[in-house]
């Protein structure tokens, strides 16, 4: 193997270049990537540039001397538009073509966008620099999803002065992930400091003077942010031969056809220690998952590791800290471990079937909930875990 590809120049595609190179791969490594700008964090987006603490320099996740130690082919500001599994070549956008003989894909997702235009969104440092300049005191936001970017974006908004409302389809926000008691807790943060959240709406499109919603009821706004959601960049695999179905479909190595691994957003695989397949947006699960795909690339198959990570995610909204491990979704119960939900101090645990599935954490000191990813990683008994506090 003298030739591998990877697709995607954000912290997946960045980690599985950087340990192709520490485990002593020695060809060609090309990193390609759409955005022009060298490798950087996307988590502050929505926190620390939208809110103006960081400037731009601050996201760099390598030095220039960083990277050039790691000897890339470096095309960056060209996007992938085909592959070819036969011969074993990706197509890029200027007419080039990248040959390769193993592959890594970790082109990520881009932002879901309603009808009409003129809407923000916040995926790109360009997008996050754009809205800031944006925000002011007295503004009008309208922020179109109350899930864990919206309520982000719509905290920093709020303390930069400007008047906000947040529109959300679901009764609770973020009630399907995290249960309705904690999903009604995050709300109230909103209400209490006078953000305008408004639940069970429907917004059909953006217009010239702010959204419409389904009803025909119009909101003005000098400022739309969309947040609802993700789609995974797998346009450009149309017609490769490999299958997709929200990502690219991986086994537990993260394997989607020989000698081509999928990592990040982009990847949905089937994790053995939760028993299902899925597709993590979380920024550790992307350098994990990438080290990871890296590894399995270079590894004779019967030495290849299944990729079993417990996932990991943090929010920051106004003075909380929001922490989780495991997989929340879909769960089947909710119980509240440790402190007290109306003091917004506390550990929730969540069941699924007769298993510890998952840990949140609000305004607790990190020890608190590591205790509970190590019942989620030994599958412990939900009802031994519970009752005994693990």
């Amino acid at each position: 193997m003298r030739r591998i590809a990877v697709v995607g120049a954000s912290a997946a595609g960045l980690a599985a270049a950087e340990t192709l190179r520490r485990e002593g791969y020695d060809g060609t490594l090309t990193l390609v990537g759409d955005e022009p700008e060298p490798p950087y964090d996307r988590p502050p987006l929505s926190k620390q540039v939208l809110a103006a603490e960081w400037e731009p320099d601050r996201l760099a996740l390598r030095t220039p001397a960083d990277l050039a130690a790691l000897d890339l082919d470096l095309r960056l500001g060209v996007a992938a538009t085909g592959l070819d599994l036969v011969d074993r070549a990706v197509r890029l956008a200027d007419g080039s073509e990248v040959p390769y003989d193993g592959l890594v894909v970790a082109t990520g997702v881009r932002p879901r966008r309603l009808p009409g235009e003129g809407a923000h969104v916040l995926r790109t440092l360009g997008d996050a620099l754009t809205l800031r300049e944006r925000l002011s005191p007295g503004r009008r936001l309208v922020v179109v999803g109350a899930g864990f970017l919206g309520a982000e974006a719509a905290a920093v908004a709020w303390r930069l002065g400007a008047e906000v409302t947040v529109l959300e389809p679901a009764a609770v926000p973020l009630a399907h992930a995290v249960g309705a008691d904690v999903g009604r807790m995050l709300a109230r943060a909103h209400a209490e400091r006078g953000v305008d959240l408004r639940c069970g709406v429907t917004v059909s499109e953006v217009t010239e003077e702010g959204v419409r919603l389904a009803d025909g009821e119009e909101i003005e706004a000098d400022e739309v942010l969309v947040a609802v959601g993700s789609l995974p960049n797998t346009e450009w695999l149309d017609g490769s031969g490999l299958a997709i179905g929200d990502g690219v479909l991986c086994d537990e190595y993260c394997e989607a056809a020989e000698n081509v691994y999928a990592a990040g957003d982009v990847a949905r695989w089937y994790n053995p220690l939760f028993g299902t397949s899925m597709r993590i947006e979380h920024r550790t699960n992307a350098a994990e998952q990438g080290m990871a795909a890296a590894r399995n690339l270079l590894a004779a198959r019967e030495a290849r590791k299944a990729f079993t990570p417990v996932p990991y995610f943090w929010s920051d909204q106004y003075d909380m800290k929001v922490q989780a491990y495991g997989y929340l979704r879909g769960h089947d119960e909710v119980a509240v471990v440790e402190g007290d939900l109306a003091e917004r101090r506390f550990v929730a645990a969540y069941r699924s079937g007769d298993r510890v599935g998952g840990a949140l954490a609000v305004g607790m000191a990190p020890k608190a909930i590591r205790q509970w990813r190590l019942a989620i990683v030994t599958g412990a008994s939900w009802h031994e875990a519970v009752r005994s506090g693990v």
